[in-house]
């Protein structure tokens, strides 16, 4: 205090002296005039400077804020992250049989529920006198006001939220909608729309429909798996949502891609919607809007890390084995890295495959055997040029070498044939970068150093007589590289026409238009996309042509391919199997359809090319040894021939009847 009290006293004499002359008070005070007025300016520029200058203007507020809202949302921060508890439970859930139910009992069971086809029998029998309007309908009625009420929804995401409601209460009459009207609703109820309802699908969620097996729990697999409602399910549909169609890392949001893919396998092939259970395996997402999003109903954290991810999934798949033996497993829309080495890892030891891999491969073999027919160029002419390297378009590539390898070719000579372009170019064993480890079996060696780094550069190289696209790239097929191609096939002779394939989902991905592609081929394109496109009609001086596109949609290969592996109890799903699945598929085309230049059914006869496939599928489990059904059963079918297994199909399949009121319950 003393010391602070000798500061003061100082300050005060030097500020004011104890004695002046007349003329140096007169100075003093005008400095100190000159100084009080210098000091007020000084304090008003001051004032002004502070009240115009806004102190948090160079703060970014919004990112602050928007940092608080994530750490509110994490809920996993600070914990170790890698103990995990295991779920007890200490009561098994009662269910009601169906012969027990009655009342609303049955009316909340969709497999239960015939809304308004309950016959006068049922309705007494049943306690549901009065539960319904007394009027007593056949399903095609209901289906007509069904269609209307679709019709009447004014987005496609509004028309699939309303079949999934009516999924939700009436199984019969939803699948007995989807099935009289596959052309217009496949669409919605799985590509393109599914991939919009993903997107959303945090945000439109009302109930559960699947599994959803989250890392945190994964010591309590088998438990989740028991509580699936519906006993012994005979096919599954399993994705971890990192690679959802062309839309990428979407997390426990991509779940809509298993419900979407098993409820085709009951449209298209008859599987029953008791015998499905669609999974989504929860590890996190790298999905900067799926963790920022307050509604997103995974884990908000980082996807686990490799090993990890690999771990998590031996664990399910021996769970699988265990609480379901009879189950086939089809993995969906995993990353390009996991699906081929979850394939490798576990294809000879579970029923098990993989539909981004071999089913589009065997779907788009199946086109190819058809489009190598029509298109005037001889076999051992024939060059590909593969626009996409991922687990996509090396699946199909691998299909297709094994479609020459049966004709004669060697392997190596076969494999020649292919040419894969990614974004850096053309795939060589010399280009410098890193490849992923399945680029590798068609990564080229003969480019002689030279490196080719866009899709012209590698079409004026090649000359191919076929280009696919598995991209995810909009537009990536422009007029140009369309008329290089033609031009390619034209060189060789007359009367030769292009394969041009476009492949990728949803639509807003797909590498070109049917329209394109007729108007830059001048009509004579062999078209398949991944996406449905409407038939194209060309005014001449002779009236009109109308070019019918095809879809490559794996709807006409993995039903099948599901139905047949569980009809043979299969123990694995072979190589055979598959590339029986799109040999059986090329040949289902009736004599319409060849007339018409398809190479692939019409959709409203996917239900038809099902059941070949799955009869030929059978076959194909029989001869590698591999089907699980008694030698006397194959004795009888190998004397009578393909009509009595085709049967045997049959009369196993799901198939709600139109003009039956309703079968007793």
């Amino acid at each position: 205090m003393a010391s602070y009290a000798r500061s003061m006293t100082n300050s005060s004499d030097i500020s004011t002296p104890r004695s002046t002359s007349p003329s140096a008070a007169s100075a003093a005070s005008a400095r100190s005039s000159h100084s009080s007025i210098s000091n007020k300016r000084m304090s008003v520029s001051s004032s002004r400077r502070i009240s115009a200058v806004n102190p948090m203007s160079s703060v970014d507020v919004s990112a602050i804020e928007q940092a608080m809202k994530m750490a509110s949302l994490d809920q996993l921060r600070g914990y170790v992250q890698n103990t995990y508890g295991e779920v007890h439970q200490y009561k098994n859930t009662e269910y009601v049989t169906k012969n027990q139910a009655a009342g609303y009992q049955v009316l909340r069971e969709p497999l239960w529920n015939k809304g308004l086809s309950f016959t006068p029998e049922d309705r007494a029998s049943k306690n549901l006198t009065g539960l319904l309007p007394h009027v007593m309908e056949p399903l095609s009625i209901q289906v007509e006001r069904c269609m209307k009420m679709i019709n009447t929804r004014s987005t496609d995401v509004d028309k699939y939220l309303y079949l999934s409601s009516l999924k939700d209460q009436n199984t019969d009459l939803f699948y007995r909608v989807l099935m009289d009207n596959i052309r217009d609703l496949m669409p919605l109820v799985y590509t393109p729309t599914i991939g919009d309802v993903c997107l959303q699908y945090s945000t439109l969620y009302t109930r559960p429909e699947a599994l959803y097996i989250s890392i945190k729990q994964r010591k309590s697999i088998r438990t989740m798996l028991r509580n699936w409602p519906y006993p012994n399910p005979e096919i599954c549909v399993v994705t971890d949502g990192s690679r959802i169609l062309g839309l990428g890392d979407l997390g426990v949001n991509g779940v809509g891609i298993s419900i979407g893919k098993l409820a085709l396998y009951t449209g298209a092939a008859g599987i029953h919607p008791e015998k499905t259970l669609p999974i989504v395996l929860d590890c996190g997402t790298n999905n900067e809007n799926n963790l920022r999003d307050p509604f997103y109903l995974g884990l908000r954290s980082k996807r686990v890390a490799p090993h990890v991810a690999q771990e998590f999934m031996d664990e399910f798949m021996e769970a699988v084995a265990e609480v379901y033996p009879s189950m086939v497993v089809q993995f969906e829309d995993f990353e390009s890295e996991k699906a081929f080495n979850f394939l490798d890892r576990y294809r000879n030891k579970y029923k098990c495959f993989n539909d981004d891999i071999q089913g589009t491969g065997a779907v788009i073999l199946s086109g190819y055997i058809n489009a190598v027919n029509l298109s005037g160029v001889p076999i051992e002419e024939q060059r590909l040029v593969f626009m996409g390297a991922g687990s996509a378009g090396v699946g199909v590539a691998k299909q297709l070498v094994e479609f020459y390898t049966r004709r004669g070719l060697s392997e190596a000579a076969a494999k020649d044939k292919f040419w894969l372009v990614d974004t850096k170019g053309l795939v060589t064993k010399d280009r410098g970068d890193k490849l992923a480890e399945h680029k590798k079996y068609f990564a080229r060696i003969d480019n002689n150093g030279h490196q080719f780094r866009t899709l012209e550069e590698v079409i004026e190289y090649v000359k191919p007589s076929a280009l696919i696209g598995l991209t995810a790239t909009f537009g990536v097929f422009t007029e140009s590289v369309i008329r290089a191609l033609k031009a390619s096939v034209d060189a060789g002779g007359l009367q030769r026409r292009p394969i041009l394939f476009p492949l990728s989902n949803p639509l807003t991905k797909a590498e070109c238009t049917f329209e394109q592609a007729v108007q830059w081929t001048d009509g004579t394109v062999i078209f398949a996309s991944g996406s449905p496109f409407a038939p194209y009609t060309v005014k001449t001086s002779n009236g009109a042509i109308t070019y019918h596109p095809n879809q490559g949609n794996n709807v006409y290969v993995f039903p099948g391919i599901g139905l047949g592996a569980i009809l043979a109890k299969a123990t694995k799903i072979t190589d055979d199997m598959i590339y029986t699945s799109a040999a059986s598929l090329a040949a289902s085309l009736n004599a319409d359809e060849l007339h018409k230049g398809l190479i692939y059914p019409r959709i409203e006869r996917v239900r038809d090319a099902s059941i070949i496939v799955a009869r030929e599928v059978m076959k194909a489990a029989r001869r590698g040894g591999v089907s699980g059904l008694p030698e006397e059963q194959w004795v009888e079918w190998e004397e009578w021939g393909d009509v009595s297994l085709t049967k045997f199909i049959k009369e196993r399949i799901y198939n709600p009847l139109v003009d039956t009121h309703a079968s007793k319950i």
